[in-house]
């Protein structure tokens, strides 16, 4: 009987405090269905956006991007540096395109390309504005754009910039052995330039412990025994 009775205590407590639950549940309903609603539409309002926008915007000027870069794309594997960066008259360069489609892949390719552009034109400010200003898909060519990067600072005696970026190429995309080694090998020349002899022998090490199958990781060495290192 005592055991019946504990059950029947224990239900009543439990069934007062799942009311409890549901009337506070209806009172917050009450007090606040309003700006659920409201939220509730915003969703619904952004999750439809978002395919409109793709549908309407986004995949229509992909396809412009796309259309507008080709031409800019044949000048520079020509190497008609000013062409493919001004364009022609009646082809835009990659300057246009990227800022009339940046953040469409064209758009962002464009950036990369006309970073390459003005590395090429010795205009290393503003081929620093523009490689780091693109963002892509492509981990090989971030990795590339970031070791472009790297050597604009460089031309710039900026060269705690340069080793930053040369370093972040060659961890970006390890994947590549020869890009990779080739980054961290330029982040130990320079750090050996500017006499920090300490962060050259932690980048020639890298290079010789990741790829040692690389080019530089077969010559690594001797750059390593340059600075009393033969181990």
């Amino acid at each position: 009987m005592a055991d019946t009775k504990k059950v029947k205590e224990e239900t009543v407590i439990v069934q007062d405090d799942a009311a409890r639950v549901i009337n506070q549940a209806k009172g917050f309903w009450e007090k606040n269905k309003k700006l659920i609603l409201i939220s509730g539409g915003a969703i619904v309002l952004l999750v439809g956006g978002w395919f409109g926008y793709n549908s309407l915007i986004s995949e229509p000027n992909n396809e412009k991007a796309n259309e507008a870069i080709w031409k800019a794309q044949q000048y520079l594997e020509k190497d008609s540096i000013k062409l493919a960066l001004n364009g022609d008259g009646q082809n835009a360069g990659f300057e246009k395109v990227a800022k009339n489609y940046g953040g469409t892949k064209a758009g962002e390719l464009a950036k990369y390309c006309a970073g390459l552009c003005y590395l090429k034109l010795s205009d290393f400010n503003k081929a620093v504005t523009y490689l780091k200003d693109y963002s892509g898909d492509s981990k090989a060519l971030q990795a590339h754009a970031f070791r472009l990067l790297g050597d604009a600072y460089s031309e710039l005696n900026k060269n705690d910039d340069a080793i930053e970026y040369y370093a972040k190429a060659g961890n970006y995309f390890t994947e590549d052995e020869g890009q990779s080694s080739e980054s961290l090998f330029r982040a130990g020349q320079k750090s050996e330039v500017i006499g920090k002899n300490e962060n050259a022998i932690k980048y020639y090490k890298e290079i010789k412990e990741k790829y040692p199958k690389s080019e530089r990781g077969y010559q690594v060495d001797k750059y390593l025994a340059r600075l009393g290192v033969t181990d």
